[in-house]
């Protein structure tokens, strides 16, 4: 047992520090870890001797592998009460950070997956290292890309998003920064220097990203770019098959190969997540229907049993229902994406909902 905080938070000179401090879970989030964050955000939002907010990890593993998956599958195994408590919190903290008024870096060292994207895309400065690896595995365990995927991923170049979403791709720094992602290159030897210098000149992070950033070299994605673009631009998922399988190539035969892994159900969500988000007008909007999918989501037993095969017994075996693409029914995708009630519905902090 410990008694170290699973957030740390101060204030160094004019910066607003939160690390990360929950390494044995690679700071896998749960609910309090984001009601600390959120907290320290409120109280540094008015301070005017906070000039910005800089966001890292402790330990050498990562920034953060995402969510608490175990505690969200077995509430959804009940009626969902505490992983909707999760959400709530958990989204509210990803659009404070959208919105805050003052700069925030994220120093993203180490894997950044799922929830851990949800805290460090909002952010203005977005620092990768060469141990960086990023991804939206979601779909390997029936769920969909939250945390606000259904806003940053849309509107990645291209059908890079749609891609990342359904495939579950993971990205090196040369491609994150490349993608826009990330916004800078930092060898991760060089991130303690880079802290410093941020602290010395706290008003203006990027000018310091700016002046320390390197070259994270070759993009490995760009030769694919151009398919990327063409065979993920379809309007549904077996479309998307479709035209992988008629390309042909060793590349899109992988990717085909790939998504029959996934989840149909997870796959279908997922797209039509990302169409609807990128015609959304507001993060605050996404977020809501991200909550109200959620809430769903996490009850059915896609998102049951994928947990169950790579969180629990680890087989990765999972037994997909519907198995296929075409059991999954335009009327369960309509059911999953309804509105919730007014007095049920997300809603930002700065707005909360009656009680």
């Amino acid at each position: 047992m410990t008694d170290q905080p699973e957030i740390i938070t101060r204030i160094k000179g004019a910066v607003g520090r939160i690390t990360l401090n929950r390494p044995k879970a690679i700071h896998a989030l749960n609910r309090a870890m984001c009601e600390a964050m959120t907290e320290a955000l409120l109280a540094w939002r008015e301070d005017a001797s906070v000039a910005s907010v800089l966001i890292d990890h402790a330990g050498e593993r990562g920034f953060c592998a995402g969510g608490d998956i175990r505690m969200i599958a077995e509430s959804g195994a009940g009626d969902a009460s505490e992983a909707k408590a999760f959400f709530l919190a958990e989204y509210r903290l990803n659009h404070l950070m959208f919105e805050y008024p003052k700069p925030i870096i994220a120093i993203v060292d180490g894997i950044v997956m799922g929830g851990g994207v949800g805290i460090s895309e909002p952010a203005d400065v977005r620092i990768a290292t060469e141990r960086t690896t990023y991804a939206m595995p979601e779909t390997g365990i029936g769920l969909f890309p939250d945390v606000g995927g259904g806003w940053f991923l849309p509107r990645l170049p291209g059908q890079t998003g749609v891609w990342l979403a359904l495939t579950g791709a993971r990205l090196k720094a040369a491609d994150t920064v490349a993608l826009g992602i990330h916004t800078h290159f930092v060898a991760s030897d060089a991130t303690t220097a880079l802290k410093e210098e941020l602290l010395a000149a706290p008003a203006d992070p990027k000018a310091v990203a700016d002046r320390v950033s390197g070259d994270p070299g070759p993009s490995p994605l760009a030769p694919h770019r151009g398919a990327i673009d063409r065979l993920f631009a379809h309007e549904t998922v077996e479309a998307i098959f479709a035209a992988l399988e008629a390309e042909g190539s060793d590349w899109a035969l992988k990717q085909l190969d790939i998504l029959k892994t996934k989840s149909p159900q997870s796959l279908k969500v997922s797209l039509r997540q990302i169409r609807t988000g990128a015609t959304l007008s507001s993060f605050a909007e996404n977020m809501a229907m991200e909550y109200a999918l959620g809430g769903r989501v996490v009850r059915t037993h896609d998102f049951q049993e994928g947990v169950r095969a790579v969180i629990v017994d680890k087989d990765n075996a999972p037994k997909w229902s519907p198995a296929t693409l075409e059991g999954v029914s335009d009327a369960l995708l309509d059911e999953l994406f309804a509105s919730l009630p007014d007095n049920e519905t997300w809603t930002p902090l700065d707005c909360p909902a009656e009680a």
